[in-house]
């Protein structure tokens, strides 16, 4: 896919996100949801898993000479492991006997 014209956006058929031209190359991506990111973010979170030629070619993001290189802070995140088993059977209030 060519680059989008600085000042203008384009939407992806497959994923419903837009992109934006940006000046200095640099597009900005506009997610359903939370901040605008990179295309190197749209890369690590939806674009890596289209599995056939034809969404290949659908897709608005498989250049990689348009994309940044994928740094961990792309990807997901874990979700954190949270230990609910210690606040079971705990008293939220001091026992009044002492």
């Amino acid at each position: 896919m060519p680059s989008i014209p600085p000042g203008t956006r384009q939407l992806c058929n497959l994923c419903q996100v837009e992109i934006q031209g940006m000046v200095g190359g640099k597009d900005l991506v506009h997610f359903s949801q939370g901040a605008p990111g990179t295309r190197a973010k749209l890369w690590a979170r939806v674009c890596q898993y289209l599995q056939s030629p034809e969404q290949c070619a659908r897709c608005l993001n498989q250049d990689p000479t348009l994309r940044d290189q994928v740094s961990s802070s792309d990807y997901y995140a874990e979700a954190p492991i949270l230990d609910v088993g210690a606040s079971f059977g705990q008293a939220s209030e001091p026992d009044p006997l002492g």
